[in-house]
């Protein structure tokens, strides 16, 4: 087997023995299958509703947005089982019932159960996310697992951009149940390749008990904490207006622009700016700063969200203007979202587990809600979007103030665990 994976230092665990390339793409692949369940089926949505007799257009958001409950909340779950249990365990459970509820999808008649087994897969995806990150953390430390995980990232990213288009060439050729039946398959896959290739991690001997005071007392130190609590919020805020975007974007670009099948042309163009952005921002943050670019790119996102209210003021509904608004503002969320979660994990650099499950667990689940609020609002205009990403950005905006004492663009020295 050529180019081994090699720790970086005497601090890192053995390697799992694949092939470099082959752990890279094996853990992009895990955590892909969330972005892959979320945007393929956005051009389906009208097919679906149609086919389970969906009368309310907004209640289609509905599978997007149980899908998302289900990957926020379990995330807070799966960070003490995985370093109770190993790593094995959990990713074969997660993707197993990651397949599971692909199934059920496939073969539900009513919204009610689709919505059952979407919130069902959101559970099984929340596991291999989190296992995804413990294994790389495993295997690798420092600059070599940010390395791996700008890597990881590069290639993550790509889902986002072509699940839509993957989506409408299915709906070109076959119905909407094909959509269910490629997440399935690609579950089996994912769960057959990592049972053959991935072996244990997590040694006996570093499993940590699975007991309720220590699990309560690292949370609590996780929401108790200015810097931490102050990023995981801010980023809940802008994760608030992107689900608004995620979950009004087929109603947008098909019924109000009309684009039709070409909406996933489009919606890929807004969702590259956004890995654009994240790319550059591997190479400016080192220079730059992570303060002077997140701060920065939170006053664009609220600058193009007003500009968007202003358009919708004098009765500007352009798709050209509003696709070049939403480009920015996704770009600026690239160089928001890993900042932000950085910051975020400053002070808590002991508890790393446990606190991004706490991180991922908010910033999702609560994401999720600000984006269902605002979807469930679409009335035939731009209005909910343009004041989701204005009134998001400067909630942001005001949880970051809160988090840096009022100030901006401050580089700071990480604080002291519970400061």
């Amino acid at each position: 087997m050529t180019d081994p994976i090699r720790p970086a230092g005497p601090d890192d665990r053995p390697h799992p023995g694949l092939s470099f390339l082959e752990f890279v793409i094996m853990i992009a692949a895990l955590m892909a299958l969330n972005a892959l369940a979320m945007d393929i089926m956005l051009p389906a949505l009208p097919d679906i509703g149609n086919a389970l007799n969906i009368e309310h257009e907004n209640d289609r958001q509905q599978i997007l947005i149980a899908y998302l409950v289900g990957f926020g909340g379990a995330q807070l779950l799966f960070g003490p089982l995985t370093d109770r249990f190993g790593r094995r365990s959990i990713i074969l459970g997660s993707l197993g019932l990651y397949a599971a509820a692909s199934f059920l999808a496939l073969v539900s008649q009513s919204l009610d159960g689709l919505l059952v087994a979407r919130l069902l897969q959101g559970v099984g995806c929340a596991g291999t996310r989190v296992v995804a990150v413990s294994v790389v953390r495993d295997c690798y430390s420092g600059r070599r697992m940010s390395q791996v995980m700008s890597l990881v990232m590069m290639i993550f990213m790509a889902v986002p951009i072509v699940a839509p288009s993957i989506g409408q060439a299915i709906l070109l050729v076959a119905d909407w149940h094909w959509i269910f039946s490629t997440l399935l398959i690609a579950g089996v896959v994912m769960l057959l390749w990592s049972a053959f290739r991935l072996p244990e991690t997590l040694p006996t001997s570093q499993r940590q008990p699975l007991k309720l005071r220590p699990v309560l007392r690292s949370y609590g130190r996780v929401v108790s904490n200015r810097l931490s609590i102050g990023y995981t919020l801010a980023t809940t805020a802008i994760f608030g207006a992107l689900f608004s975007f995620i979950s009004m974007a087929q109603q947008i670009y098909v019924d109000i622009f009309g684009l039709g099948v070409w909406f996933p042309v489009v919606f890929a163009g807004v969702a590259i700016t956004m890995a654009c952005a994240s790319f550059m921002n591997s190479r400016l943050v080192t220079i730059i700063g992570m303060r002077r670019l997140s701060h920065a790119a939170v006053l664009t996102f609220i600058a193009f969200g007003l500009l968007q209210c202003l358009m919708q003021a004098i009765g500007l509904q352009d798709l050209t203007l509003f696709t070049v608004c939403m480009a920015i503002n996704m770009a600026c969320f690239g160089f928001m979202g890993g900042n932000f979660n950085s910051m975020s994990m400053e002070p808590l650099g002991d508890i790393a587990g446990t606190a991004s499950s706490v991180i991922g667990f908010t910033t999702t689940l609560g994401g999720a809600i600000l984006g269902f609020i605002v979807g469930q609002q679409f009335d035939g205009t731009l209005w909910p979007i343009a004041i989701a990403c204005a009134g998001y950005g400067v909630l942001g905006l005001v949880c970051v103030l809160i988090a840096e004492r009022g100030k901006l663009f401050q580089t700071q020295h990480a604080p002291k665990p519970g400061s």
